[in-house]
């Protein structure tokens, strides 16, 4: 069996009431992937321990929270792998950081210490890793958008520098039509066309790249 741990902030986590972009993920591999796999994680809640989704009926587990980036999950990380027996990891941290933490090289090391962390418990994990993608913030804040864009320079070079053929990494695409005036509700969080936008950017990469599950559909 496959097992898949979804590693976030508050875009992953989701709030009360959401689908989120894991429930998305979780629909698509039901439709593709031949084999038997399951979401795990130490956690299941959303933001503010409510546990009521729009769709009570998937696996919730995950390694999200609200607030959290890259410099709270690289301590953690080796040891959620191991609990999990996690496979395949599907990351999306970085903008947290950059907003209330760490300037962008900072947050990439961090990022490094992670990668090197996660396969201390397994020397085959596999890793499929989102760019940050700029929030509204972005737009009138030049210095964070320069910080956004440094950082999802470094974390490619990160990604290239540390794949290995038995511990693969894989850096998705920002969904091209990824709009936050449309796919948030306030600019960062997605709203269900975001979810849906976020969750093909992993399945997409893993298929191209791994033959992992089929190319995303939006099936609601």
């Amino acid at each position: 069996m496959l097992r898949f741990m979804c590693v976030g902030d508050s875009m992953t986590i989701g709030s009360a009431g959401e689908h989120t972009w894991r429930h998305r993920m979780w629909q698509h591999l039901r439709a593709t992937l031949p084999t038997p796999f399951d979401l795990v994680g130490p956690r299941t809640a959303l933001h503010e321990d409510a546990t009521s989704y729009a769709a009570p009926d998937f696996p919730q587990s995950h390694l999200a929270g609200w607030g959290e980036g890259w410099m709270h999950m690289a301590p953690v990380i080796a040891e959620e792998t191991r609990t999990a027996q996690a496979d395949i990891l599907l990351i999306s941290l970085g903008l947290i950081d950059l907003g209330f933490y760490t300037d962008a090289d900072q947050t990439a090391a961090n990022a490094a210490r992670f990668i090197e962390a996660a396969r201390t418990e397994n020397p085959r994990i596999r890793m499929v890793i989102l760019p940050v993608i700029p929030n509204i913030r972005a737009e009138t804040d030049a210095p964070f958008a320069a910080e956004v864009a440094h950082f999802n320079t470094l974390l490619a070079k990160t990604v290239a520098n540390a794949d290995e053929p038995r511990s693969p990494l894989l850096l998705a695409s920002r969904p091209a039509t990824y709009d936050i005036h449309h796919d948030t509700y306030d600019g960062t969080h997605p709203n269900a066309s975001g979810e849906h936008k976020l969750a093909a950017a992993f399945a997409d990469t893993m298929h191209q790249a791994w033959e992992l599950g089929g190319p995303y559909s939006r099936t609601s």
